[in-house]
């Protein structure tokens, strides 16, 4: 919510996408996400640049390789870290912007060893399918539901605080009401 309220236009295209693909006449449910990339872009692009945890859980390597120009030798601890990959000016155009759409390209199949918030092949995270679900649906329903706009003046500050799970410095604070076309809906719950 954070990056939307500091990108209206983002959140902006997000409502768009959900009022026309879901109407309001229902609130957003699970059969609904195939039918909203452009949500689901916004998930993946938070994700890029904001990992849930700055480095993937330890592996050891099982051979002999060479990682980067260098020797690993076989048993030594590896530590992948995942936002410095995911934000790398090399890999990423403009990685510090916020930029959905160069997420969609994602879709289903990842490329490469470019974006791995849930870490990847046999030991990422069981949990993956789960969480963006979950998040696609609180998300979606929160942007279906309410008009949100920053508290302040000045953009939200996304600087992150101390910890491995990259919290924000600065809890969100934001306003927030019903958007008058759901009205209806949201009085029956």
């Amino acid at each position: 919510m954070s990056l939307l309220l500091n990108n209206p236009e983002v959140l902006k295209k997000a409502q768009t996408e959900i009022d026309t693909k879901i109407g309001e006449s229902r609130l957003i449910n699970d059969t609904d996400l195939s039918e909203l990339p452009y949500v689901q872009a916004i998930i993946k692009e938070t994700l890029r640049m904001f990992p849930a945890a700055l480095i993937l859980p330890t592996h050891e390597s099982s051979a002999e390789c060479t990682v980067g120009g260098f020797r690993v030798p076989r048993g030594t601890m590896l530590l992948v870290n995942a936002w410095a990959i995911q934000n790398d000016p090399n890999l990423w155009e403009e990685p510090t912007k916020f930029k959905p759409e160069m997420s969609i390209s994602l879709g289903v199949v990842r490329d490469g060893f470019k974006w791995m918030p849930f870490g990847y092949g046999r030991r990422g995270c069981p949990g993956e399918g789960l969480a963006m679900r979950v998040v696609a649906l609180a998300l979606g329903s929160l942007i279906q539901c309410f008009e949100c706009e920053r508290a302040g003046e000045g953009l939200l500050d996304m600087s992150e605080g101390a910890g491995l799970t990259m919290p924000k410095a600065r809890p969100l604070l934001a306003k927030c009401r019903p958007r008058h076309s759901m009205e209806h809906v949201l009085s029956q719950l």
